[in-house]
């Protein structure tokens, strides 16, 4: 998996159109992510704290229900 120190170094965070600047709703999605994973983070906690991965078809599906109100809050 990757997943490492230097991997999210070279990432290219790019932070959800949701976020606010009062700290909340803060997560940032690796934008240039390889190897079948996508890296995503909680901001408040950048750049030191916990990355999970997710794989790319399962990141691609939860992304469609989002944008297709399948999921609720």
């Amino acid at each position: 998996m990757a997943n490492t120190e230097t991997d999210s170094q070279l990432a290219r965070w790019r932070k959800s159109s949701y976020s606010n600047g009062s700290g909340g709703e803060c997560v940032e999605v690796a934008a240039n992510a390889t190897g079948g994973f996508v890296p995503v983070r909680d901001t408040k906690t950048a750049p030191s704290g916990p990355i999970l991965t997710f794989p790319a078809t399962q990141w691609t599906h939860f992304i469609e229900a989002l944008h297709n109100g399948d999921l609720n809050a």
